[in-house]
């Protein structure tokens, strides 16, 4: 096959992967098709490799959006490195998936994509990704209403200065007993799913995959670690959050009904959601671990 026949788009997904982005498209050169931004990976990383110091830690999950600074910085980034090098820069995937039970719950999620979407086209990237298929069109109105052609790679952002700081810079906001029990749901149901044969798991409308659910638990291990406390005053603690996982063991089998893959498995994912949230040591997937317990 002729050189370049094939070509690779790599996800910069971990936060060493960002400061490396041109030795990244040097390495692929002519098997080159971009870089792509991987929004969720990307937040748990920033967790997981910085997840010993005191200043960085995270508020509530909700808060870590991509209007953040040290987010912005990273997507900036991204689109100044590809067209300084007349390569793609495509944005990060939106979570959201279509719900058909409601209708105006449903125009909510739309906007939600639509205004993410507008956020990336302003910024400078060439495409983007979606969940579900039936966000395509949106995604694809905003881009086409937006580009004068089929890329952006002409606008070299040489306005971006991104630096060490920008990237490593801790978001600020507060941390709830809502986004703590968020936190420990979407990891108990993932991983629920996930032990049933699921890779992706529809959860509150939104897909859950295992990048989300690693920040979920993550968070958690990390609150704990740095005795956190709620905006209410309270500490986070080992105590609380197991009550929390065996009071969500209880109640969400009966919410999220008795049928399809996961629905017998809440115990067990709680007993490993214990685990990862309360020990001492940080396993590096929870995927790793819970191949353990596949049959």
């Amino acid at each position: 096959m002729p050189r370049g026949t094939i070509r690779a788009t790599v996800l910069i997904e971990t936060i060493l992967a960002a400061f490396e982005t041109d030795e990244i498209l040097w390495e692929l050169r002519d098997h080159s098709a971009g870089l792509n931004c991987g929004r969720w990976d990307y937040i748990f990383s920033y967790i997981k490799k910085l997840r010993r110091r005191p200043e960085c830690v995270l508020p509530d999950r909700a808060l870590v959006t991509m209007e953040q600074p040290f987010l912005r910085a990273y997507a900036a980034l991204v689109v100044r490195t590809c067209h300084r090098r007349g390569i793609h820069a495509l944005g990060g995937m939106a979570a959201q998936i279509p719900i058909k039970r409601d209708a105006a719950l449903n125009a909510q999620a739309l906007e939600k994509v639509r205004q993410d979407k507008l956020r990336e086209v302003r910024q400078g990237h060439d495409g983007t990704w979606v969940a579900h298929p039936g966000l395509v069109p949106v995604a694809r109105e905003v881009f086409d209403g937006h580009m004068s052609g089929p890329h952006q790679i002409a606008r070299p952002r040489e306005d971006v200065r991104v630096t060490a700081r920008d990237l490593l810079a801790t978001p600020a906001g507060e941390i709830t007993a809502d986004g703590l029990r968020t936190n420990l749901s979407v990891a108990l149901q993932y991983l629920a799913g996930w032990l049933g044969g699921m890779g992706c798991v529809p959860i509150n409308d939104l897909m859950e995959d295992a990048a989300t659910a690693e920040i979920s638990r993550a968070q958690v291990w990390q609150w704990l670690r740095h005795g956190a406390h709620l905006q209410d005053g309270r500490p986070v603690t080992a105590t609380m959050v197991q009550q929390n996982i065996a009071e969500l063991v209880q109640a969400l089998p009966e919410r999220v009904g008795h049928a399809g893959p996961g629905h017998d498995k809440f115990s067990l994912a709680g007993r490993i959601l214990a685990n990862l949230a309360t020990g001492a040591d940080f396993a590096e997937f929870l995927t790793t671990v819970a191949y353990e317990y596949l049959d």
